[in-house]
């Protein structure tokens, strides 16, 4: 199964370049002081918008071999779920050989406790280490983010109302960790300790039986590190629904976190209702925000970093003009050099731009309506023109701040809002998984202090019986 994907937007330049002894990178550019960008930036903020039923030839070939008929991606889910819950361990194990090509038992698809502290063991001393760091960061920041229990007392003509919201962590959270293409044990990291920061006490992990899943000692000795003992053999939409409506070993859980291609956002959508999720994702993005000291290669080596994911966004904003045209130059040579040079680089020109406004308001107005994943602010005084930016899910202040940063070791987590939905939803934090209850408790004296307020708006939306539920206790 193929990550997700969109429609590419086909490389176009409106600014005049010059002709230079250096190769420019063909990336598409869009100057937003002509009449006729309108359309190129509208294709930029339609692509990086969530979608789910793009599909590659290679895509649609398995899919049918699988299923017999060519479905979309959206329809591939929902029958993989639907068999997950109707049919339990054994569709889950069915779908993990035939889409991993892994033969795994009921009493095989857990991780036992033993191979984990194996893995921590076997695990580079220094990468311990680092992962302790990492783990010690980020429960700090976590810890300060967390809310307290807010109570109120009223006096009310002789009684007492009592007002309280209490938090309480959820019991059991999923963890999604991504392993085909690579090994991410900041994935487990960024999940497992802001939910147990939290107070979680139930953590189950999913995660596909490849090399660089549940067989990495990397992500089974990171498991181990921050204690976290259930991880599982599994991956993909099969995972999802397993975890989301319970089989055999694996109890249901209350939420399910983490990222994934387009067959995993897609099963988080479908099983959203069943249980709570973070968010659907789309590809990795990045605006870089800059200005006239922003130095071309920190641009060019930030706007790279989120396009190795492939797919992968990295936009440029500026008002310099000069910076585009250095930018361009940066790119064709630090891709060049790049193992994933060549993923990066298609990912750039299907999914990146650098934009050239009129000036700092106009740039933090597009910049705004994109509502990027990642914002990084390359500026030398980003305190500027922060308050004029509300849309992004993390945002990075200054010229030494890349995002490489906050997707490791900074503290917040790296599960960010993508495809414009930073407009209205915000990064995982230790918040998401508390559950809030308000407490409400009156006397008599109290009631009856406010009876007459409940009979007034009952009778006015026609519900008798909350006002006689009232009028019961105090006939009397």
């Amino acid at each position: 199964m193929q990550g997700q994907t969109h429609p590419p937007v086909h490389s176009h330049s409106i600014l005049t370049m010059t002709d230079l002894s250096e190769s420019l990178f063909p990336i598409p550019t869009i100057d937003c002081r002509s009449g006729d960008a309108g359309e190129l930036f509208r294709s930029l903020r339609e692509k990086l918008s969530p979608r789910g039923d793009v599909v590659s030839e290679a895509g649609r070939q398995r899919t049918i071999e699988l299923f017999g008929e060519a479905l979309s991606p959206r329809a591939v889910v929902q029958r993989i779920c639907e068999d997950v819950e109707q049919k339990g361990i054994a569709a889950l194990l069915d779908y993990t050989a035939r889409l991993d090509q892994s033969e795994l038992t009921p009493e095989t698809i857990r991780v036992p406790e033993a191979d984990l502290e194996e893995a921590a063991g076997k695990a580079d001393s220094e990468f311990i280490a680092a992962i302790r760091r990492i783990r010690d960061n980020i429960t700090e920041f976590q810890s300060a983010v967390l809310p307290r229990d807010a109570e109120v007392l009223r006096p009310v003509n002789g009684g007492t109302v009592r007002l309280l919201q209490r938090h309480l962590p959820m019991k059991r959270v999923g963890i999604c960790v991504p392993g085909g293409a690579a090994a991410y044990p900041s994935t487990v990291l960024m999940t497992a300790v802001p939910a147990k920061t939290a107070g979680v006490r139930e953590i189950a992990v999913v995660v596909p039986p490849t090399e660089f899943g549940a067989w990495n000692t990397n992500i089974l000795a990171t498991c181990h590190e921050i204690g976290v003992t259930e991880v599982y053999r599994a991956g993909g939409a099969q995972a999802v629904a397993a975890l989301a409506y319970g089989v055999e070993g694996i109890p249901r859980v209350d939420k399910i976190v983490g990222p994934g291609n387009l067959f995993v956002a897609l099963a988080k959508q479908h099983v959203f209702g069943d249980v709570d999720i973070d968010s659907i994702a789309g590809p990795s993005e990045v605006i870089v925000l800059a200005d006239e000291t922003a130095r071309a290669s920190f641009v060019a080596a930030d706007l790279i970093s989120q396009a190795e994911h492939s797919p992968g966004s990295g936009v440029l904003i500026t008002w310099h003009e000069p910076l585009i045209q250095q930018v361009q130059i940066e790119l064709e040579k630090q891709l060049k050099r790049l193992p994933r040079g060549d993923l990066a680089r298609t990912s750039l020109l299907d999914y990146g731009a650098l934009i050239l406004a009129g000036d700092a308001d106009e740039a933090a107005r597009l910049t705004d309506e994109l509502a990027p994943e990642h914002l990084h602010i390359s500026m030398s005084e980003p305190e500027a023109i922060l308050p004029k930016i509300q849309n992004a899910g993390a945002i990075f202040m200054g010229h030494y701040t890349p995002v490489a940063l906050g997707d490791y070791i900074a503290g917040p987590s790296h599960v960010l809002p993508t495809g414009g939905t930073a407009r209205f939803s915000n990064g995982l934090a230790a918040t998401d998984f508390l559950k809030r209850s308000s407490v409400i408790q009156y006397d008599e004296a109290a009631l009856k202090s406010d009876a007459n307020d409940v009979r007034l708006l009952a009778g006015k939306e026609g519900l008798t019986a909350h006002s006689a539920s009232v009028d019961i206790r105090l006939d009397d």
